[in-house]
């Protein structure tokens, strides 16, 4: 018997071989300078924060050198896989304008000349190359049971010597092809084993573009290539899709960085071009022990894309902080050039922190309320209404029954030099704006400041309504009008000869005006109260004045 006859066995189907491969799935008709990545996620439907930075990284970098990034499903593993899974993928990845070029576009559907694009369907192209390398003595059948396997791990361990399946452990790696042949025959139960070449006691160099030069001991473990049931393994399956897709750049998690040197070797083996490695940091934070772990998609609410989209922070806002985090000069950038997009920065790999991202909440929304600011209030109503329609169905009904005054309510101090930045989240809006609507203006609790006896505030807002509010005067106008009311009832409506003269009056103009926001916002801070009053109308401060009473 020889190894070719053993292959046939194996692979009784398999007639193509890894030429007719190569000639299907030719090299990309893109120049040295355009980068092809890739997002290769299992089908869970949940992408989480550290899932979403390196999509995002690998969606940049292909964009910008005019390359490809296309989306792979890695679904070898059944029990991962989740109802949806791959659309709840492809939803999350678009809510951030993460659209692949290429690969799965849907649940049902693919696009591009290098598919499937999904791993179950695969399995011939796989047996096409575990075939070949039965065939060329790179790889073997081991019938070891667990039994085996843990007998030789015991034995390891009670040496001291390094756990794996290698050299003199490795009990099936020189059975001779007869036996095995006639094994197989018998319908024992097997694994496809990798027959390393490597020597632990050299080293292997790989140039990472985000850690530099990386050493470390060559593989000689003869790893598991194809499991019992015929499935392959995530390191065989990797590195014959990301060849035959032409994947140029590799760019996944610093937890990844350990299976190089196996990864290196099976490119090598089979004689493929070996990839660009770039291992990211992982996204960290400090817990409430004050301990620097990776941020959990289990532990932390803060690592599910959900939370963001119930919290109403911006998509926008979202990937500038994702840029923040992945290039270190990307702040300095947007300082330099506030109306900058992301589209506009270069990615730079250099720029990429390979020690972890310690992940900053209060930053991302900070990021959020700056971006909001710049809003107009016509995006602001519609981003808003559409948080509520989903989160909030009495306040959208709100905001729908009344969208001019909505509007006008989110234009208030937004139109200038320096905008309000009142709104952090869609989700905090209502917070801030809730007194503007009669609906919203009911069993209240009102915050008086210095002034605060019942009588005297009824005094000042009855003469303030009856004597001197008009809403046809102009700002400078109507502040006049408040200074005068702040003489009439003994308080300074100067504010620099109160501070030389304090004890001569009961307060100054300022005490006097925050009694009028008061009485129509029931607190001391609001925004631009002579917006306020004009947006409310006559008629509803009236209401509002006399409700105090």
């Amino acid at each position: 018997m020889t190894r070719k006859d053993l292959a046939n066995l194996m692979f009784p189907n398999v007639t193509e071989t890894i030429y007719d491969l190569e000639k299907k799935y030719p090299k990309r008709k893109l120049d040295d300078s355009q980068i092809v990545t890739r997002y290769a996620p299992s089908p869970t439907g949940f992408i989480h924060m550290g899932n979403l930075l390196s999509a995002f990284i690998a969606n940049k970098v292909a964009k910008d050198t005019n390359g490809i990034f296309y989306l792979r499903i890695e679904d070898t593993d059944n029990k991962r896989k989740v109802e949806n899974g791959i659309s709840k993928i492809i939803d999350d990845l678009a809510n951030f304008s993460i659209v692949p070029d290429e690969g799965v576009m849907s649940e049902d559907s693919q696009k591009g000349e290098y598919g499937p694009y999904i791993q179950s369907e695969r399995q011939e192209i796989y047996n096409v190359y575990a075939k070949y390398m039965i065939e060329n003595d790179l790889a073997y059948p081991c019938f070891c049971t667990e039994t085996d396997l843990e007998n030789i791990r015991s034995n390891q361990e009670a040496k001291k010597e390094r756990i794996g399946y290698y050299s003199k452990y490795a009990t099936c790696r020189n059975m001779s092809v007869d036996e095995a042949y006639r094994r197989i025959e018998n319908k024992e139960k097997y694994v496809i084993r990798l027959k390393s070449v490597g020597d632990f006691e050299k080293r292997v160099v790989v140039n990472d573009l985000v850690r530099g030069k990386v050493i470390f001991p060559e593989n000689d473990i003869d790893h598991v290539l194809v499991k019992s049931d015929g499935i392959p393994v995530y390191h065989f399956a990797h590195v014959i899709d990301d060849h035959l897709m032409r994947t140029t750049h590799i760019l996944r998690g610093e937890e990844w960085l350990s299976s190089v040197p196996l990864h290196l070797q099976l490119f090598l083996m089979l004689g493929f071009e070996v990839p660009k490695y770039a291992h990211l940091g992982l996204v960290m934070k400090i817990d409430e022990n004050g301990v620097r772990r990776k941020l959990s998609k289990r532990k932390d609410k803060e690592a599910a894309i959900s939370f963001y989209h119930e919290k109403g922070v911006p998509i926008e806002a979202v990937k500038l902080y994702l840029m923040t985090i992945a290039n270190s000069n990307f702040e300095a950038f947007l300082d330099a050039n506030p109306t900058a997009k992301i589209e506009d920065f270069k990615f730079d790999f250099k720029k990429v922190s390979a020690s972890g991202t310690l992940f900053d909440l209060d930053k991302l929304i900070n990021i959020s309320r700056n971006y909001i600011s710049r809003l107009t209030a016509l995006e602001v109503y519609n981003y808003a209404l559409k948080w509520a329609l989903e989160f909030d169905k009495e306040f959208a009904s709100l905001l729908e029954k009344y969208k001019d005054y909505s509007i006008s309510i989110f234009n208030i101090e937004r139109n200038q030099k320096k905008p309000r930045k009142d709104y952090d989240t869609f989700s905090s809006i209502k917070s801030h704006i809730w007194y503007m609507y009669d609906e919203y203006f009911t069993d209240l609790e009102y915050n008086w400041a210095k002034i605060n006896d019942k009588k005297e505030i009824s005094e000042i807002l009855d003469s303030y309504i009856n004597n001197y509010y008009d809403i046809e005067d102009d700002k400078d106008t109507w502040f006049n009008k408040i200074k005068e009311l702040a003489s009439s009832f003994g308080y300074c409506p100067d504010m620099k000869e109160y501070k030389l003269n304090p004890d001569n009056y009961k307060g100054n103009v300022s005490d006097i005006a925050t009694v009028i926001r008061v009485a129509v916002t029931t607190s001391t801070m609001s925004p631009d109260l002579y917006e306020i009053l004009k947006l409310l109308g006559t008629d509803r401060i009236k209401n509002r004045f006399i409700n105090i009473k």
